[in-house]
């Protein structure tokens, strides 16, 4: 099962993600609002608290990303750095949306939010471009391009909310 992303604005700041490993570690990236990136990994004995932090130029993000597997949604988030008013979310498909085993085309995003779909990463693999007939799966990560609010939106249409 693929690990579960948290989301946290940080007003003023920019954008927190958290992973939480298997060993229990907390490991952020900061998608900072002047356009830094930042990884930082939580002290042991307080999680709101960075043991240690490595701020990464955009070339060291992509690299990063690219021997992640991921280099497709960094090339994606720069897009976004860019264009005002567009914004990339990475949705997880939880076992309990009502949209596990139905096609893409069911959630009817772009009509009902203006966010398109531009990829869906399930495991290793990452589907690009995927069409309406495309098959929904428990552990999928939807990742979506669009406005803030659509995208919000969006979240909770996945989520059957």
């Amino acid at each position: 099962m693929p690990a579960h992303v948290e989301r946290a604005e940080l007003p003023g700041i920019g954008v927190r993600h958290d992973i939480v490993t298997d060993g229990g570690r907390r490991l952020s990236v900061l998608n900072l609002r002047d356009g830094g990136r930042e990884l930082a990994l939580a002290d042991e004995d307080d999680p709101d608290r960075a043991s240690e932090t490595i701020a990464l130029t955009d070339d060291e993000a992509t690299a990063l990303s690219e021997v992640l597997g991921g280099s497709i949604l960094t090339q994606l988030a720069g897009l976004s750095d860019q264009a005002a008013g567009l914004a990339i979310e990475q949705i997880p498909l939880r076992a309990d949306s009502p949209f596990v085993g139905h096609p893409l085309g069911d959630t009817r995003a772009r009509t009902r939010t203006r966010c398109s779909i531009v990829a869906i990463v399930r495991e290793a693999d990452i589907l690009p471009a995927p069409g309406p007939a495309d098959l929904l799966r428990s552990g999928d990560t939807i990742v979506a391009v669009g406005t803030r609010d659509g995208l919000d939106h969006l979240v909770r249409i996945i989520a059957g909310s």
